[in-house]
């Protein structure tokens, strides 16, 4: 989620709930030691996917978040007394994220202090103390573009009073010491929920159905409860593989988790890749579902003719990929999916040549959005999931055109 907060020039007129302690003494160089933690910990907290745009300074900001509200952009957070949070405190930075209140106004949940809130004071005080180690970027910060009555944003008090709480319910269960380091890598850092737990009116997570998946414009965050997980065929050793290189015999990482992996969870440690998919698959995992044997396909002829013509050349004839060029089809994760939605959105738009750490790579895939019909992609997609995915085929023309359109 992109952050709101840092910052002097962002959002609409607010409330100033707090006085400023811009004015405050700058705090003297923290030790080498907390500075590289706190580094660490900003990356497992994923600070640069909403802080860092494509072409800007490190944490300058500028990144854009859509929402059904209007868009967020991701504030400076450089140590820029102007544009940034040069003249915070290790107070007020530990208010934002666990209150989200900056010295000078409420922030928008966009930032999602509503994850962080979970953090403990001494890791907020590290990440701080990297973030004043930092190069200061003199970039201002953009204007929210939110439409009435969302522009108003001390209204975020009545919101904070009913929504926010002390702790995030558990998708999983589970006592072992991996599992409780899962817990907060997911939960408070990693802020999991924030995309993959459904949202109800107001924006508010609902805590009914964590880590439940969620909608997100014309792609939808997964499932990640552990019955999901398991229906679509993933184990904690690949999981783990999975966060840490972003590419496992389920897929590889595209589109809104690209960045998280690049970003955020391939430089965690192997113990916290280890407790990160522990976490979410439960200290007794539910067994992977396997594939059907002989799925039924016989129905399928114009979606089966579509796939040798257009995607077996590089994902292969029988579905098995290729390495270095294209992901399986057999077993893929977003193939499996029982919202179709990812799978539709993957073959209009296509997927960017993807780099993974190490020397794994995988070319550019071509959008067919111009030369496929609504009709001819539900049959590719009817023909994926029934015979790559053990889904039903019951993606139609209009569920297509929807998602075009969008």
């Amino acid at each position: 989620m992109a952050a709101d907060a840092p910052a002097q020039a962002s959002g609409a007129a607010s409330a100033a709930p707090a006085a400023s302690s811009a004015s405050a003494a700058p705090a003297p160089k923290a030790p080498t030691e907390l500075v590289a933690r706190g580094k660490y910990l900003a990356r497992a907290a994923d600070c640069a996917a909403c802080h860092t745009s494509a072409d800007g300074a490190p944490f300058a900001g500028g990144v854009p978040l859509k929402s059904p509200f209007g868009t967020f952009y991701g504030t400076n957070i450089t140590p820029d007394k102007t544009h940034g949070i040069g003249g915070w405190t290790a107070d007020d930075f530990y208010r934002a994220l666990h209150d989200g209140v900056a010295p000078d106004k409420v922030l928008y949940p966009a930032m999602p202090y509503t994850s962080y809130r979970q953090m403990t004071r001494a890791d907020s005080d590290a990440i701080y103390a990297y973030l004043m180690s930092v190069k200061p970027a003199a970039v201002p910060n953009r204007k929210h573009d939110l439409s009435f009555p969302y522009n108003m944003r001390f209204a975020m008090r009545g919101w904070d009073w009913m929504f926010l709480t002390d702790t995030l319910p558990d998708a999983s269960r589970g006592q072992s010491a991996d599992w409780l380091r899962g817990r907060y890598l997911a939960n408070a850092l990693g802020h999991c929920a924030e995309c993959h737990t459904p949202r109800g009116t107001f924006g508010q997570l609902d805590k009914a159905r964590p880590l439940g998946g969620a909608a997100l414009a014309r792609i939808a965050a997964p499932d990640l409860t552990p019955e999901a997980l398991a229906a679509r065929g993933w184990t904690l050793k690949d999981l783990q593989t999975f966060f840490g290189t972003g590419i496992a015999p389920q897929g590889s990482a595209f589109g809104e988790m690209y960045p998280v992996v690049h970003l955020s969870t391939q430089y965690l440690t192997p113990d916290d890749l280890r407790s990160l998919s522990t976490y979410l698959l439960g200290d007794a995992p539910p067994a992977p579902k396997p594939l059907p044997q002989m799925p039924d396909t016989s129905q399928l002829t114009a979606g089966r003719n579509l796939y040798l013509a257009v995607c077996a050349g590089c994902h292969a004839a029988d579905g098995a990929g290729k390495p270095h060029v294209a992901v399986s089809m057999l077993g893929n994760s977003t193939v499996r999916q029982k919202d179709p939605r990812n799978l539709i959105v993957t073959i209009l738009d296509g997927v960017e040549a993807q780099k993974f750490p190490g020397l794994e790579a995988m070319q550019d895939m071509p959008g067919f959005d111009k030369r496929l019909t609504d009709a001819q992609v539900s049959e590719l997609s009817n023909y994926l999931r029934v015979a790559y995915g053990g889904q039903a085929g019951d993606v139609n023309s209009e569920v297509v055109r929807q998602l075009r359109q969008k």
